[in-house]
């Protein structure tokens, strides 16, 4: 036993096992029950247990084993009382009673770690598109249903609807908790990382708000990205993404000023970027790139690899990025790729060679509302000097932009190509 801490002491102990162990604690009881709704409720019964009896006891040498132990015999005791699982109970039974004998404070074996027929089951495709992100948020990394409804920036009632009607098509549609077999592993992989690729994306560049950036939730996406990895620790994709979210994160102190307003890339200090996340980064790139061909997230880790060892923008090595984007381009052809390669072609070729491309994008769907593309245009235009259009292009910009950083940026763009007048700034 450790030392008996404070009542506040003891707050933070359980919220730290809480944190770490939530996904594991969930997954292993939905893997014993076979009920999502169930093994939330038990686990957070053991968590109130925890509080309860962690200030007088102790907290354990194991404490995932004991939230575990304790989930499990309330688990039993409900399906006891409850006549509907009476039949469930019966297959159960015992091996829900061995674990229910076993001592909770001294439990020999550590927690399982069933946690990966988690991340698949929360990313199954028979579950809607927006539900997959909210539930390995709510399952996986723990959060709340009021914190996974500012994640994705709904009201918590229509989240928590969201998240209800997910686990009913889980229960209804009989989706198997497992790892799907080695022939799915191909099909279902990619489900599971753009779900937190989705997530981090969110967090790195905020759809809305006041702020660019929601870092805590960049944050989740690391530690369950870092969670994959370890499951899966033969995946060059896995190490690919992970790669990537490093990589990128790794420049977050420096993306916005004192005042929160955006620094672009080019006038970021590169002193403030996270050299050891950058390396952390930078030793993955390679094992997602070897053993087999590039997949899509190797490729954009390579990408994100070059920009972080250059000493500045000049000495980005350009050519090289806009061959990558190439690849990309043919691995996961898509007009928000393209858009990231003409912006490369103008950093390699000038320009001209750049505008030229990003116009020959201007009948995509869906880029009409994606603002980085016509205020990509309209820098372009204004390094041209056709300042009439880079304001045009900066007014279209400016009306798609969702937060109020961006918009702050485009409208000194926009001033710094317009006339000062009546008019000025019309449309913003």
């Amino acid at each position: 036993m450790a030392e008996q801490p404070t009542d506040t002491g003891t707050d933070r102990a359980v919220e730290s096992v809480f944190r770490e162990e939530h996904g594991r604690l969930l997954a292993s009881l939905v893997g014993r029950f076979g009920d999502l709704d169930l093994a939330e409720e038990v686990a957070s019964e053991a968590i109130e247990a925890a509080l309860m009896h962690w200030p007088v006891q102790g907290v354990p040498a194991k404490p995932g084993a004991w939230l575990l132990t304790t989930a499990r015999r309330k688990a039993v005791d409900r399906l006891r009382r409850d006549q509907a699982y009476a039949a469930r109970l019966a297959a159960l039974q015992v091996e829900a009673d061995r674990a229910a004998s076993a001592p909770p404070a001294d439990a020999d074996a550590d927690l399982p770690d069933e946690r990966l027929q988690l991340f698949f089951t929360c990313a199954h495709p028979a579950l809607p598109a927006e539900a997959r992100g909210a539930l390995t948020l709510r399952c996986l990394a723990g959060l709340t249903t009021p914190e996974v409804a500012r994640a994705y920036l709904v009201p918590p009632a229509a989240m928590a609807q969201r998240i209800v009607r997910a686990k009913k098509k889980i229960r209804e549609a009989r989706i198997p908790f497992r790892v799907p077999g080695a022939d799915e592993l191909p099909a279902r992989l990619p489900g599971v990382l753009q779900v937190l690729y989705s997530i981090f994306t969110e967090g790195y560049a905020a759809s809305a708000g006041a702020q660019l950036q929601r870092l805590d939730l960049a944050e989740e996406a690391l530690r369950l990205a870092r969670i994959l990895r370890r499951l899966l620790p033969a995946e060059r994709e896995v190490a690919g993404l992970l790669g990537l979210m490093l990589l990128v994160h790794a420049r977050r102190d420096a993306r916005t000023g004192p005042d929160g307003e955006l620094v672009l890339l080019e006038d970021q200090d590169r002193g403030r970027w996270d050299r050891t996340m950058i390396e952390e980064g930078l030793a993955l790139v390679p094992a997602a790139l070897t053993g087999g061909p590039p997949g899509p997230y190797g490729v954009q880790a390579a990408i994100a690899a070059l920009h972080d060892e250059a000493a500045d923008l000049a000495t980005t090595d350009w050519p090289q990025i806009v061959a990558l984007y190439g690849v990309l381009l043919a691995l996961a052809p898509s007009p928000v790729v393209a858009l990231n390669r003409a912006a490369a072609v103008a950093m390699c070729d000038g320009p001209e060679a750049g505008l030229a491309l990003l116009d020959s994008l201007a009948g995509e769907e869906r880029l009409r509302g994606h603002h980085p593309y016509p205020a990509a245009r309209a820098d372009l235009l204004q390094r041209l000097g056709r300042l009439p259009e880079a304001a045009a292009a900066y007014r279209e910009a400016l009306a798609l932009a969702g937060t109020e950083p961006e918009r702050a940026h485009l409208r000194r763009r926009l001033e710094a190509v317009e006339p000062s007048g009546p008019d000025a700034g019309a449309g913003t």
